[in-house]
């Protein structure tokens, strides 16, 4: 299935074209910033920080699914953190962390600040302490290229499901829930809300319904979208996407 990503930043919007492709190493990337406008050369101490930290997060996300931390000291201190799907499996976990590593290399090479989502994980690191914080600035959409015959009955139930998966998802340990809602003639509606599990209780629900409040601007009587931020995701569907 197709999906359209959407950039956003403030008033500015771009579009771009991800084929979420399968390959035996696993999915591409559903997309990534370079984020920092800062950049560090080849042996800089920042460089070494880097790769301490995110060998930090290779080993230590899979277990819990999430992983946080910081290596170095100003100014070449960098901050990280990793976070995995929470039905994904801690084998799939790593394989999904160890491509998101190498990759954001690739794409951003020198930068002091990145991030990458999969479907499986979301890697972050950069460097100003931003753990604890909403990111309200990495942000993007997808929507599903088709819409459904009833927009503002079906609107109306993507809200209500994914608001209370927003409740539900602040509320629990790993600030991460799914769940169904029935729709007409036997059909269903899946959704999925989680946030990174640096934010606390209250801040994760406001950044869930923050993006939720955004649905309107991307997805707006499709049969599938998500809202994807630094610090929290929705997602909804007509047919199941997660294994839990």
């Amino acid at each position: 299935m197709h999906f359209l990503p959407k950039m956003s930043s403030f008033s500015i919007y771009m579009l771009t074209f991800a084929l979420l492709l399968q390959t035996i190493y696993g999915a591409s990337p559903l997309f990534h910033f370079c984020s920092s406008s800062e950049n560090f050369t080849t042996n800089d101490p920042y460089d070494s920080n880097l790769r301490k930290l995110l060998g930090n997060l290779y080993y230590q996300t899979p277990p819990q699914g999430f992983a946080l931390g910081s290596v170095g000291q100003d100014p070449y201190k960098t901050y990280g953190l990793a976070l995995c799907r929470g039905d994904v499996e801690a084998t799939d976990c790593r394989t999904c962390v160890n491509e998101a590593t190498a990759e954001i290399h690739k794409r951003c090479p020198y930068n002091k600040g990145a991030i990458i989502w999969y479907d499986n994980c979301l890697l972050k690191y950069v460097n100003t302490d931003f753990l604890g914080k909403i990111d309200n600035k990495n942000k993007f959409y997808m929507w599903n290229l088709r819409n459904v015959s009833e927009p503002t009955s079906f609107n109306q139930k993507t809200r209500e499901l994914l608001s209370l998966l927003a409740k539900d998802a602040s509320a629990t340990p790993k600030l991460y829930a799914v769940g169904e809602l029935e729709l007409e003639e036997s059909k269903k509606l899946y959704g999925l809300a989680q946030c990174t599990r640096d934010l606390s209780t209250s801040d994760c629900f406001k950044c869930l319904d923050g993006i939720i409040g955004e649905l309107p601007r991307c997805c707006d009587g499709k049969e599938g979208g998500r809202v994807v931020g630094g610090s929290c995701n929705i997602r909804y569907e007509i047919y199941p996407f997660v294994t839990a």
